[in-house]
């Protein structure tokens, strides 16, 4: 009997080991492809700038070094970069509004289509998804006709009487955030429309019967249930929105970077590569950190709620 079972188990150890040897060159070039870039960037950071743009195979923390330091060309002082940490924080400011934005404007859209008769939600979840059938850069592009000085926003605004001279927002934060809102706001709408339509309306209706009211529902019911649509969407729309280059480059002017312009500059003309690579892990770290304290929060907030 015991050699019965040896013999069951070395069975099922050879057929996991045959699975695990059919997909291991999946797996080799997944984990290359993924990693392999992150690994190179980790080694340029720790090396020396190069003489042409390039990098020296040499030992050297320049480059974490002038993440968040700076050194006078005249006299040598050390003084914090002025200029990257105002180029985080605007990043990272601009990132959290645009994730607050998308949630506040998708949340009753996603519900609008939820509650709609199922025949006609694909079509509005279709219309929904017609963005994304265009380029980044055109929808970019396209966002310029609407916030320049003689675009539609200010026309309007003028045709109204509210202001006499057209509102500069191109070229200004303001710029670079409505057009973050408008690539993103479809990545927030689709995970909240895919957890609001698994929602049982009953139980809006029982709350109803129990006499509470429609903020009363929506904190303790519709929230609660929506919770991992809501964490979905905030992370689709934090991660790019932190590393976004299009957007700030086309609307921002070149002059409200973040920190993917910061990074493609000194790949570019800036020529420094450690530096560049020290900001890309930089970026990754921060959205790491970001999003284990967003989840954690979220993931305890719905145990209290339910």
């Amino acid at each position: 009997m015991a050699s019965a079972a040896e013999t069951a188990r070395k069975a099922e150890r050879e057929k996991i080991r045959g699975r695990w040897l059919l997909s291991a060159p999946a797996l080799i070039i997944i984990f290359v492809a993924a990693t392999g870039p992150l690994f190179v960037m980790l080694a340029y950071s720790f090396m020396a700038k190069g003489d042409y743009g390039d990098v020296k195979p040499v030992f050297s923390l320049d480059g974490w070094f002038s993440v968040l330091f700076q050194r006078d060309m005249f006299d040598d002082t050390l003084s914090l970069a002025d200029a990257h940490l105002s180029i985080v924080w605007r990043s990272l400011r601009l990132s959290v509004i645009t994730t607050l934005a998308t949630l506040v404007l998708g949340f009753p859209t996603a519900y609008f289509i939820a509650t709609r008769p199922r025949n006609t939600r694909e079509v509005w979840v279709f219309l929904v998804t017609i963005p994304f059938w265009t380029n980044l850069l055109i929808r970019t592009f396209a966002m310029q006709q609407v916030i320049r000085n003689e675009g539609i926003i200010n026309s309007l605004l003028r045709a109204a009487g509210i202001i006499d001279q057209p509102l500069q927002i191109m070229y200004t934060d303001w710029a670079i955030l409505f057009g973050m809102v408008y690539v993103y706001l479809p990545l927030m709408v689709l995970p909240l429309y895919a957890s609001m339509e698994k929602i049982d309306f009953r139980l809006v209706e029982a709350g109803y019967d129990l006499y509470a009211g429609r903020l009363s529902v929506l904190r303790r019911i519709i929230i609660p249930l929506v919770m991992p649509g809501i964490v979905a969407g905030s992370i689709l729309v934090f991660i790019p929105s932190l590393g976004a280059y299009v957007i700030p480059r086309v609307l921002g002017g070149g002059k409200n970077m973040m920190l993917g312009n910061l990074i493609e500059l000194q790949f570019g003309a800036g020529r420094n590569w450690p530096l560049g690579a020290a900001l890309s892990i930089t970026l990754m770290a921060l959205v790491m950190l970001a999003l284990m304290v967003y989840v954690r929060n979220a993931t305890r907030s719905g145990a209290q709620h339910g």
